[in-house]
């Protein structure tokens, strides 16, 4: 019964992170137009970070915030990946596609756990299983649907276009390395990686951010544009910034990475819903490439299902046949017949 209930909670929370993830990229169309990505990113995560500096203190005292001996300088590589890496990249692409960016910004993180292979196999060398590897192909055919409205001539024939949609899937590559990254920190909890990077990761945002300002990259956003994106901001930071996250998190503790990965899914189906309400309408074809790379998630987990299935089975076969007892010998053997003796 306890299972049964912790098993519902991780699917509300997974439900609850992916879909604010999902809804945030319409919502950022809307943002977009009155202040710029960089500016925007560093005040949601200094409202985000700050609420998990302060959930870290409640959860694990001061304790939490020890980090001598710690390799803080991987940290904050990991967390410029994160915060600054995939925010600044996902959301700059984003703008520069325009109407269609939130359909094919939502796509790509739908790749990241298909992404999450090849990371690991790059700095981990370990090679993913064939069939994974047939599974992330397909996953991009359904990419390479969506960001085309499903033309792939188009692609060739209008090369500009690839630029701010290179940006978006080098966004999601690094949110899979900065996620790939908490597994350098075993002793660490989820919420102590997510606090302390943030933090790191907030510093070279501001950082690049002030530069962009100095340079005249952007221009620097007046006080009616701050005050006119609050609300989109407060669901930012909030909702999806802080709440998607712990949900996220402890949505997979209840379920398992292979069991929460498969939500990844509704994130584009969120923000495919949301575009259609808003005016937005999906190509055909791009739904049918949004299906295609959901279909590739939930078959490439099947097929992981099966392999480790296999692996189990042959594993406890082998188990069993090394703990079976050799077979005794007689208890009375047959004497051997002496020279001269009659039987």
């Amino acid at each position: 019964m306890n299972e049964q209930k912790n098993y519902g909670r991780g699917v509300l929370l997974c439900l609850l992170a992916t879909v604010s993830w999902g809804a945030m990229f319409p919502l950022m169309d809307v943002t977009l137009k009155h202040i710029d990505p960089f500016t925007f990113t560093c005040m949601r995560y200094a409202i985000a970070g700050a609420m998990f500096l302060v959930f870290l203190r409640v959860r694990e005292g001061t304790a939490g915030f020890r980090l001598k001996g710690e390799r803080i300088g991987l940290a904050w590589l990991f967390g410029t990946a994160g915060f600054a890496g995939f925010q600044f990249l996902v959301f700059f692409g984003q703008d520069l596609i325009g109407a269609r960016g939130a359909l094919n910004a939502s796509i790509m993180m739908a790749t990241m756990p298909m992404m999450g292979f090849l990371v690991n196999w790059v700095l981990r060398k370990v090679v993913p299983p064939k069939g994974a590897l047939a599974f992330i192909g397909m996953s991009f055919v359904g990419v390479l649907l969506v960001v085309s409205d499903g033309s792939l001539t188009s692609l060739f024939s209008h090369a500009s276009d690839l630029g701010p949609d290179a940006l978006l899937l080098f966004a999601a590559l690094c949110w899979v390395i900065y996620t790939s990254g908490a597994s350098y920190f075993p002793t660490w909890s989820p919420i102590k990686y997510t606090a302390v990077t943030t933090a790191l990761g907030l510093v070279s945002a501001t950082v690049i951010t002030a530069v962009i300002l100095a340079t005249g990259g952007v221009p620097v956003p007046s006080g009616d544009a701050v005050v006119t994106v609050l609300p989109e901001l407060a669901y930012m930071s909030i909702i999806a910034g802080f709440v998607g996250v712990l949900g996220w998190n402890f949505g997979n503790k209840y379920l398992g990475p292979l069991n929460g990965v498969l939500f990844m899914d509704v994130v584009p189906v969120t923000a495919f819903i949301i575009s259609a309400l808003t005016g937005v309408i999906p190509a055909g074809m791009q739904v049918v490439g949004a299906a295609l790379t959901a279909l590739a998630l939930v078959l490439n987990n099947v097929y992981l299902r099966r392999v480790a299935a296999r692996k189990a089975a042959a594993e406890a076969a082998a188990k069993a046949a090394a703990d079976k007892p050799v077979d005794a010998a007689p208890t009375n053997p047959e004497q051997p017949v002496l020279v001269g003796e009659t039987r």
